[in-house]
């Protein structure tokens, strides 16, 4: 086992006792941590040598395989909570010509790299993927071959609306080479869909699961979101009931960030119906305990999966990694990104494609990669980014292999975060000790919290005075797709 590896003992009720007391004090608003530097901390309008240069950088004599996300931002229907970049659309026209489109970036970036790359990892998100027709998603998927090289043995998945989809569509992906689909659900009670704008019956998610089983797909994860308008913990637990009547290989369990004020479809949610701060840590501790009192591991943050799933054997390994997918085993892989507002982190740097067909369609007319924001990371970035997903991801800072790696004194380096990390040591959410910093089970539960302290860009808004106006239009321009870039840590 690597020595990196999480050695911290199983959630407890202990730990979760003890969440239960120090959240409300320990709460507050945090990033996710799909990458460091953050989205936020992008530049817009960079020079365009940025994509170039990655580009460049990732060809090599003995090139690795990348990892690969394909957004697809059409959808029928607006569900009110959320927060993706998305398009509501009835016209399928309109999806016919930005796969046309899709094309031409995927030459421009493949002629970039050189020789045809194999591809480990590949994500659909959206949007909804499944809004493209049959026709459509083979034509992507012909694409997607003639430019990179889709490993046979390699993770690929897709997002799914239980509502879009049928017994024949499901065959489809399968035929495609999808071996893991990750379906929408967000709460299965009836008031709280009608609430969000998003009816779907049990029988319907379910009619999709089964067909997963039956055509062999490797992995079916259940997305659900807690915070919603009308939950109670005893509501969300018969959603989770029914979720874990499925036995999902994974569930991801989020949490719904009211910002009415940066998504304009949640001024379409009742906020007199949201759950109390109380009930929401009411829910999410439930939550954590019926879960992994049905086996389940908690593999950090809002991410669950079954022992022998592949995050959970990554997990007690050690090689546990995060980026814009989420928890991963394929994140040590450069990542392109394809199609409006995708990002891609390729040889230290972070691009991310223009987030609207108008200015999408305009670069590739004109030949041009699609850059609207980025950022080229500095070492600083880099040690931050490693420390960060060590604890994120593995829960352990083996501090003499980081001053080898990195040529540093560690105490010396970081005395100020040390500092920080001595009060949550006192909070019960780390433990120090000489050459290793390892996150406690309560710690585990408040993650975010620890990493945070790692975060130069933090330290340094916390030093200078904050332009209030400015980071609200930042906030604005959120990145991918789910939350925004600050959540609550809880």
């Amino acid at each position: 086992m690597n020595p990196s590896a999480m050695t911290s003992p199983a959630l407890d009720r202990r730990a979760l006792s003890d969440f239960r007391a120090l959240a409300g004090r320990i709460d507050g608003n945090g990033p996710r941590y799909t990458s460091y530097p953050t989205a936020d901390r992008f530049h817009n309008g960079p020079d365009p040598s940025l994509y170039h240069d990655a580009l460049d950088a990732c060809r090599s004599d003995a090139p690795a395989p990348l990892s690969l996300y394909l957004h697809i931002p059409f959808c029928e229907n607006i569900c009110y909570y959320c927060g993706c970049n998305k398009i509501i659309t009835r016209d399928h026209g309109r999806s016919a010509r930005y796969v046309s489109y899709l094309g031409r970036e995927m030459a421009l970036v493949a002629g970039r790299l050189g020789e045809r790359r194999q591809v480990i990892q590949s994500h659909w998100g959206g949007g909804t993927p499944t809004f493209l027709n049959p026709e459509e998603m083979r034509r992507v998927m012909a694409l997607l071959n003639t430019h990179f090289a889709l490993a046979a043995d390699g993770e690929h998945s897709i997002e799914i609306d239980p509502r879009r989809v049928d017994q024949d569509r499901m065959a489809l992906l399968a035929e495609l080479g999808f071996n893991r689909v990750s379906l929408g659900v967000q709460d299965f009670d009836p008031e709280v869909q009608q609430a969000i704008h998003r009816i779907q019956p049990f029988a319907e998610t379910r009619a999709v699961v089964d067909a997963a089983r039956a055509l062999g797909f490797r992995s079916v994860s259940l997305d659900l979101i807690y915070g919603l308008p009308h939950q109670t913990a005893a509501r969300f637990g018969r959603t989770i009931d029914q979720g874990l009547a499925l036995r999902p290989d994974r569930l991801s369990v989020y949490s719904y960030a009211h910002l009415p004020h940066v998504f304009k479809p949640q001024r379409r949610i009742d906020e007199n119906a949201l759950p109390p701060a109380g009930e929401k840590l009411d829910i999410l501790v439930s939550t954590i305990e019926r879960l992994t009192a049905e086996g389940y591991v908690y593999i950090g943050m809002d991410h669950f999966a079954l022992p022998d799933d592949d995050l959970a054997v990554a997990q007690r390994e050690g090689r546990l990694q995060r980026n814009f997918q989420g928890y991963s085993t394929h994140a040590g892989y450069d990542q392109v990104g394809l199609g409006i507002s995708a990002i891609g982190a390729i040889a230290g740097r972070y691009v991310q494609n223009a987030r609207t067909l108008d200015d999408y369609y305009g670069a590739l007319d004109q030949g041009r990669l699609p850059l609207a924001r980025g950022v080229a990371m500095t070492a600083d970035d880099h040690l931050r980014r490693e420390l960060i997903g060590d604890l994120m991801c593995n829960g352990v800072l083996d501090l003499p292999a980081i001053e080898v790696r990195h040529g540093i004194d560690f105490n010396h380096a970081f005395a100020a975060e040390l500092a920080e990390l001595d009060r949550l040591a006192a909070d019960g959410l780390v433990c120090r000790e000489p050459g290793r910093i390892t996150v406690t089970p309560l710690g585990r539960l408040l993650v975010r919290r620890v990493a945070m302290v790692f975060d130069r860009y933090l330290r340094d808004d916390a030093a200078r005075p904050v332009d209030n106006g400015a980071r609200a239009a930042n906030d604005g321009a959120q990145p991918i797709r789910i939350v925004p870039r600050y959540s609550r840590v809880v």
